[in-house]
């Protein structure tokens, strides 16, 4: 299964992502988190130590081969994980996105390329989850970043910044080979945010798959540099979190949460 997470910069797509790979990983999946931001932070939201990841190389471009179906990768990808990857909290595998090394070099291209093939060659692996944290550009979709992922979750807020956003890049999905795009809504504070969501997906017959709250542990939790899960395992987005997971990948079971 690839999931692939996509939405305004600031939607919480970062938060989902690391929170959810984790809990995938605890409830017995092998788990891939891949960070296709050029301006990566993945690896602070699921605990990843700073000096780690400092030291950590990102996806090169040379491991890619274009062909006719898309790029791929050069290299087995047991041994692209095992040259690149971090270890991260709870047995989750983390690989980055290239990023730029100087200004005036250029566009991203092999970069989105590097990232399309892992996530390629990650539909072959059994009992594999992997969870794509796209920037917040629709690039990963007019690139084809994102072409082989099973699903595209889209991160909406309740404003029309954020929906718009999720509108154009549904629109681009359905262009796409994506096979199921999907929407959640979160930083729901009252009924008419959950009711304007609702109306929106409606309206745009996107399938809704949750809601999740607002929470005042995620700006905690970044202000004090840590992942939300191990910040306030009670917290209830958490649980929102884990439902949505379950809906797209598998269900999470609630003691598996807090644990």
């Amino acid at each position: 299964m690839r999931l692939a997470v996509a939405g305004k910069g600031g939607a919480g797509k970062t938060t989902f992502c690391a929170t959810a790979a984790r809990l995938l990983a605890r409830a017995g999946h092998r788990v891939v988190a891949i960070d296709g931001d050029t301006n990566p932070n993945l690896h602070a939201a699921m605990g990843v130590d700073a000096e780690a990841a400092a030291r950590a190389q990102s996806l090169p471009t040379s491991l890619v081969s274009r062909r006719f179906d898309g790029p791929r990768l050069t290299a087995p990808l047991d041994e692209v994980l095992d040259r690149h990857a971090l270890d991260a909290p709870d047995g989750v595998r983390l690989i980055r996105m290239g990023v730029p090394q100087h200004a005036d070099e250029g566009c991203l291209c092999s970069a989105h390329a590097a990232v399309s093939a892992v996530l390629a060659d990650l539909g072959a692996e059994p009992d594999t989850v992997a969870v794509l944290d796209l920037e917040a550009s629709p690039e990963h979709l007019s690139r084809g970043t994102a072409r082989h992922a099973d699903a595209l979750l889209l991160v909406a807020e309740p404003y029309f910044r954020s929906l718009e956003a999720v509108r154009l890049q549904a629109s681009l999905a359905a262009e796409t080979a994506i096979e199921r795009v999907a929407v959640v809504a979160n930083k729901c504070r009252t009924t008419t945010d959950v009711e304007a969501i609702d109306e929106f997906c409606a309206n745009h017959r996107l399938e809704l798959v949750g809601h999740m709250p607002w929470s005042d542990a995620v700006l905690d939790a970044d202000a004090a540099s840590h992942p939300l899960l191990d910040h306030e395992p009670a917290d209830p987005l958490i649980d929102a979190i884990a439902a949505v997971a379950g809906r797209l990948v598998q269900p999470v079971k609630p003691q598996e949460v807090g644990s």
